[in-house]
């Protein structure tokens, strides 16, 4: 098992390689990916990509946190309201 480092929200991680974003989100204790519209936490929902619930900032992009896989360096924020 490797280990690689990332940032979420700020603060340094390590987390196993090949795990997805969302499941780095869920190991950190932070799994909620986004606010809604009316500032509810959201987080992956169908794992797949349909329902977009786990849509994150990366490296500046907005991604898939569920269809994403977790590469050193990351720099992962939680994605707005839009």
């Amino acid at each position: 098992m490797k280990l690689i480092s990332l940032t979420i929200a700020g603060l340094p991680y390590q987390v196993q390689e090949g795990i997805t974003v969302a499941a780095a989100l869920s190991s950190s204790g932070q799994d909620h990916c986004r606010m809604s519209v009316s500032q509810q936490p959201r987080a992956a929902f169908c794992g797949m990509g349909v329902c977009q619930e786990c849509r994150v900032i990366i490296d500046g992009i907005q991604r898939l946190a569920c269809q994403t896989l977790c590469q050193g360096g990351m720099k992962i924020e939680r994605s707005g309201n839009k």
